[in-house]
């Protein structure tokens, strides 16, 4: 099954590489120069779509739109989609389109709208296939202590954003950073995306954003999960996407040096997480606010200290 995959991958690689030779646009930057974009702290960026891949019309008109916004504002835009959601709540519930067809859409998002791509894996068959396609890997909150899934991640050499765990402390992601390390992981990010906290709720700690910075890595802030209702509506999530731009602001002001949103042009019939993504029509004057949070903070002149 992996070597299916990876032969997959390699046929969609060379589809959307032989279509940037073509001319479509300004290629994507390489992974090493992706790296540095995000990890010099001068410049906001925003991993952001839609939760899974319902339609590929749909990704390519989200990330279409997304990409003419954030470069008006001068935000670097990494489109998500999942190509799989392998932890939903119910054995009914939308999942996506699976792998190979999934991987397709994300070829062809990256391709023509000419876009680093993020997806998340939740098995290390996975790993090789997607790495191929997409230019950051995923770690899922749940999965975010799987050994053998970090591993193959870390193995392909990909930029890897690793999720806390909702059951985590944020010092308890040093060891999850050591281990990637350990593996061969150079380029990492790790997102905060809320603690449970009681029955179908979480909580955002903002602490966390100066704690895992100590570890080395570039924090991104999930806002749209971290305002997520776990199981809140029976059989699937809830979610209060209202809060989630007043916790966006408050992590960038924590420090963070990108975020996370979900989004859709109607969330109400969204196939995934609906509750707590932004609408697609929103998200121009949330993330010029945003712009305007993360410049205060880096171009904030420094105080004078003042006497005892």
């Amino acid at each position: 099954m992996a070597d299916w995959n990876l032969e997959v991958a390699h046929n969609l690689k060379r589809r959307f590489t032989s279509g940037l030779r073509a001319g479509i646009e300004r290629p994507v930057p390489t992974n090493v120069a992706l790296w540095n974009l995000l990890r010099r702290r001068e410049r906001l960026f925003l991993i952001a779509g839609p939760c899974v891949i319902e339609s590929e019309s749909l990704c390519l008109a989200v990330a279409t739109f997304l990409k003419k916004v954030c470069e008006k504002l001068g935000i670097f835009y990494i489109f998500k989609a999942s190509f799989d959601k392998a932890n939903r709540t119910s054995p009914t519930s939308f999942r996506g389109p699976g792998l190979e067809s999934g991987l397709k859409v994300l070829a062809n998002v990256r391709a023509k709208v000419c876009v680093p791509v993020l997806t998340d894996i939740h098995a290390e068959t996975q790993a090789a296939a997607a790495a191929e396609v997409v230019d950051i890997l995923q770690i899922p909150a749940f999965l975010c202590r799987q050994t053998d899934l970090i591993k193959a991640a870390a193995c392909t050499g990909r930029i890897l954003n690793i999720k806390k765990g909702q059951f985590l402390s944020p010092n308890d992601m040093k060891q999850v950073v050591d281990k990637a390390r350990h593996f061969g992981a150079k380029r990492l990010l790790v997102t905060e995306r809320g603690t449970t906290f009681g029955y179908n709720n979480l909580i955002a700690d903002m602490r966390s954003i100066p704690i895992m910075h100590k570890f080395g890595c570039p924090v991104v802030f999930d806002a749209t999960h971290s305002v997520q209702l776990p199981g809140g509506a029976g059989k699937s999530s809830s979610g209060q996407s209202e809060f989630a731009p007043a916790l966006a602001r408050a992590a960038i002001a924590a420090g963070a040096d990108g975020i996370f949103i979900e989004t859709h042009p109607d969330p109400e019939r969204a196939l995934s997480d609906g509750p707590n993504m932004i609408r697609l029509s929103d998200m121009p004057a949330l993330l010029d606010n945003l712009t305007r949070v993360f410049e205060a903070v880096h171009n904030q002149p420094a105080r004078p200290v003042q006497a005892c």
